[in-house]
């Protein structure tokens, strides 16, 4: 008898899984919010573009120390953008640096432009950031 309850268990166990096995999706293209736009466009922070295979979104501006448009600088600094990158099945987030190439699964990009330049006299706002991204 506890043989047979032990049996009947695991059978509805299994048949209980069995269509769950059926629903798993296997991901050949990146996921994300929106419409990426096309490679080459200027985005906005959260707006994702499209860059040869994968999707790249601008999340967060880590660092703006480039040397203002209207200075002397001794050192040019740099700009560090937080950048969401999707690929086929997977995800990565990562500080790419302008000018810089950063790669993941076997692919190589990067952050080749960011406006507008500083200057001495204002501040950037986050939304006022477009950011142009590249594969290498």
């Amino acid at each position: 008898m506890t043989y047979m309850i032990r049996a009947s268990f695991f059978t509805a166990f299994a048949l209980a899984a069995l269509p769950l096995t059926g629903c798993a999706v296997v991901p050949d293209a990146p996921i994300v919010q929106g419409t990426p736009k096309p490679e080459g466009y200027a985005v906005p922070i959260d707006q994702p573009v499209r860059v040869g295979e994968l999707v790249l979104t601008p999340k967060s501006v880590v660092e703006d120390s480039r040397c203002p448009e209207n200075a002397r600088c001794v050192w040019a600094g740099r700009l560090i953008v937080r950048t969401r990158i999707d690929g086929a099945g997977w995800r990565d987030t990562a500080d790419l640096t302008l000018g810089e190439s950063y790669g993941t699964h076997d692919r190589v990009v990067a952050l080749v432009s960011g406006i507008p330049e500083r200057q001495t006299d204002s501040e950037i706002a986050p939304r006022e950031y477009r950011f142009v991204y590249e594969t290498r």
